[in-house]
């Protein structure tokens, strides 16, 4: 009797090991597929990047980008009198231009009457709400309320 028992409990563990052997193969193949779902993808975009860096190649051909900047932009040459060397150029800005103003490039530009070369000028923009703050003017007295003395 206990040897019947015994073969039972064996066929059982032998019937259970079957199917977890199953299972695991299953499993496996599963995974098999993902993978070559995966390579599959990964070569298709590696051709799609190779197809996107040969079309940025040609766009960005410096002979294309000449034959459009002369059909679509109205472009001056350049006069050899446009040139000059930077001892030349002022060493403060223009008195125009207000001393205590956080941007002395942009008063100079908002200053700025004619354009010299083949770009046109652009209109200032509006001030934007969301840009810093233009910082607080620095006096240099001391104020009453510091307990400096007077």
């Amino acid at each position: 009797m206990i040897l019947r028992v015994l073969n039972f409990f064996v066929i059982g563990a032998l019937v259970l090991a079957a199917a977890y052997v199953y299972r695991i193969k299953f499993d496996s193949t599963v995974q098999a597929e993902r993978l070559a779902k995966i390579r599959s993808e990964v070569r298709h975009e590696r051709d799609d990047i190779a197809a996107l860096r040969a079309e940025w190649g040609q766009l960005d051909n410096p002979e294309r980008i000449e034959t459009l900047a002369k059909r679509y932009l109205q472009l001056k040459s350049i006069a050899p009198t446009q040139f000059d060397t930077l001892d030349h150029l002022p060493d403060r800005p223009p008195q125009d231009v207000a001393a205590d103003s956080g941007d002395t490039i942009g008063g100079i530009i908002e200053n700025f009457e004619q354009p010299t070369g083949s770009i046109p000028a652009a209109t200032p923009a509006p001030p934007d709400a969301s840009g810093p703050a233009p910082a607080p003017a620095v006096s240099a007295a001391p104020s009453p309320a510091s307990g400096a003395p007077q």
